[in-house]
């Protein structure tokens, strides 16, 4: 049976080739897919409405939903953030995340993916462990995800390649194609080259691509060149693990060579700029990445490196650190973040996603527009609108979130669970996981 919605009387920032804005703008969705867009009247025109449910969306902007293209499900958020990067994993985050259940983990991921439906994010993805758990609350909140296991060298205690192998084998494909599965390497100081190979050929094999943190501090540059003898980004290249079909993310501390390597290979990076700040790893080289025609995306990170999974709020970060460290003022310009944050994003992940035109599919939001954050606003100026989206905003404007072609979210009200029962069983999971890891002292 085919379900079909339409978004009228809206102001529509397709991110399309032109970046075209339509004002008094339409969206036709069929299913999972956009079919039509343009004016209300031209739409209407071209079509029988018969049995279509429609969303007046006057006086709010339709947009691409927006991809979280580094996160991991987050348990603890607000926990041990006082720490940098080296401990706050050995003291926080490993301990608890070898402690975790498939309880503990089904109800972090679905408070983190909540979070991220509220703020308008339709795609995740998500480095995590319990791969099942994760697939669960996916399938049952209605995001979009890309899910990859925590993998590191055996004595680590985290993921295997073969939990990687299960876990591609039981839920890619997973929620009618929403749910995808990667090979994710947590990171360099816990991998051996030859865990690196595998991770490769064994993407290869099941035809997936690979998620992987590369160059995110000083400390893992300096722990690789002792190690190997080469840089993080150089033994990645080395062992094959580069390519369109990878995501590296943070790449903070890329020299001009790495540069040339990722440039050389085709692969995505995922730039998490308030992650970096927080932890104190330092701001990576976003300029010269972009200029070098490395496709970029943006992520949160983890909520325990961020305290947010609003990526409203990483946009505005990920023009204004740049432009205080360069003293540039040109650089990162709202209409560019926002198409970071949208179709880079969907392009890292081979998505048919970011772009709203026929034929992609339906990831659509709605963001309210009768608000001070959006006064004043000069109608069919796309600048505008585009600023105020990257500088002025944050998630608790987004009203309507639609995730293939299905309305998860409307009226700030997510329909597909029951959001006080989410939050009471992730923080009573939280508690136990603390006493599981004996965990005694966060703050």
């Amino acid at each position: 049976m085919t379900t079909r919605l339409l978004i009228e009387h809206g102001s529509v920032l397709t991110m399309n080739d032109n970046d075209d804005l339509i004002e008094d703008g339409a969206v036709l969705i069929e299913n999972d897919r956009i079919v039509d867009v343009g004016t209300t009247d031209d739409v209407r025109a071209r079509h029988d409405f018969e049995g279509v449910r429609v969303i007046d969306a006057t006086d709010k902007a339709v947009l691409p939903g927006l991809v979280d293209l580094h996160f991991h499900t987050a348990i603890g958020k607000g926990w041990s953030d006082h720490l940098p990067l080296w401990e706050s994993l050995f003291e926080f985050w490993y301990p608890i995340i070898r402690a975790l259940d498939d309880d503990a983990a089904y109800w972090a991921a679905l408070a983190s993916y909540l979070e991220s439906i509220k703020c308008g994010v339709t795609t995740v993805n998500d480095m995590y462990r319990k791969l099942g758990a994760l697939r669960r609350a996916a399938e049952e909140i209605g995001i979009r995800a890309v899910l990859s296991n925590d993998i590191a060298d055996a004595e680590h205690g985290l993921d295997t390649l073969e939990d990687a192998r299960i876990a591609h084998r039981d839920h890619h494909g997973a929620g009618n194609g929403r749910i995808e599965v990667y090979v994710g390497i947590e990171w360099l100081p816990l991998a051996s080259e030859e865990l690196l190979r595998g991770a490769r050929a064994l993407a290869n094999e099941l035809g997936t691509g690979i998620h992987i943190h590369l160059n995110e501090s000083q400390t893992e540059v300096d722990n690789s060149i002792e190690r190997f003898g080469r840089r993080p980004t150089e033994v990645a290249f080395d062992c094959g693990i580069l390519g369109p079909d990878c995501v590296a993310a943070h790449c903070v501390w890329l020299s001009d060579h790495e540069i040339d390597l990722m440039v050389e290979t085709g692969t995505q990076i995922s730039h998490n700029p308030s992650s970096n700040a927080k932890l104190g790893n330092g701001i990576a080289r976003l300029p010269e990445m972009l200029a070098a025609g490395i496709n970029v995306g943006l992520g949160h990170d983890a909520a325990e490196s961020n305290n947010g999974n609003d990526m409203f709020g990483v946009m505005k970060f990920a023009s204004l650190v740049h432009r205080a460290s360069r003293v540039d003022a040109s650089l990162q310009q709202a209409p560019d973040v926002l198409r970071m944050a949208t179709r880079n994003g969907a392009n890292a992940l081979h998505h048919e996603t970011g772009e709203l035109a026929s034929g992609k599919k339906a990831d659509v939001i709605l963001v309210e527009l009768k608000s001070a954050m959006f006064t004043p606003l000069v109608k069919g100026n796309r600048d505008h609108l585009a600023s105020h989206l990257v500088f002025a905003t944050n998630g608790s404007c987004v009203d309507t979130t639609i995730i293939d072609g299905e309305v998860v979210m409307e009226g700030r009200k997510v329909l597909t669970v029951d959001e006080s029962t989410v939050l009471r069983e992730a923080n009573a999971a939280f508690s136990r996981m603390l006493d599981v890891a004996d965990i005694r002292a966060g703050q």
